[in-house]
């Protein structure tokens, strides 16, 4: 799959520069040319599906033109090691749960996941990939923990802010 800029449709990027370099040259976010769909079998059974499988499925739908099989299967493996309980608040109220990862964060999927992905997109390069955290919040803690003994990577969070 390709990405492109929101601010610049006309300029392509492979999975693996938009997701190592972050941000488009414009400041834009990187989008997804397409989503793809999920195959109404799979949608009218989600209740039947763990937090995983869903996650699998999601992620092979995304990345199987970028990633082998395999590796679309690690990453969901090693990275939705908790759940995400849905709670029933009366007949036409949910709510996802999507505190119960290491840190309380919901940050704690994307953390761990992105860690993962990120690992593999770099495991052929000679340099420790560095990943800077500017937070005061729960932020730094889920990609501490996200990234925590991926290999190739090295995580610096910073929480001191010096403006006026």
């Amino acid at each position: 799959m390709r990405y492109y800029s929101t601010k610049n449709k006309s300029v392509f990027y492979s999975l693996q520069d938009a997701v190592l370099k972050g941000l488009p040259d414009d400041n834009g976010l990187f989008v997804p040319e397409y989503i793809p769909s999920l195959s109404q079998d799979f949608l009218n059974g989600l209740e039947n599906f763990s937090l995983g499988d869903i996650a699998l499925e999601i992620s092979r739908n995304f990345f199987t033109d970028d990633l082998p099989a395999m590796i679309i299967d690690e990453i969901v493996e090693k990275s939705i090691t908790f759940d995400a309980p849905l709670r029933k608040l009366d007949d036409k109220i949910f709510t996802l749960e999507l505190f119960h990862g290491p840190t309380l964060a919901f940050k704690d999927f994307g953390a761990r996941f992105m860690a993962r992905l990120m690992s593999y997109l770099v495991r052929n390069e000679n340099r420790k990939l560095s990943i800077l955290v500017a937070t005061s919040g729960d932020t730094g803690s889920a990609v501490a923990s996200g990234f925590l003994g991926v290999e190739g990577i090295e995580v610096i969070i910073g929480t001191e802010y010096y403006g006026s």
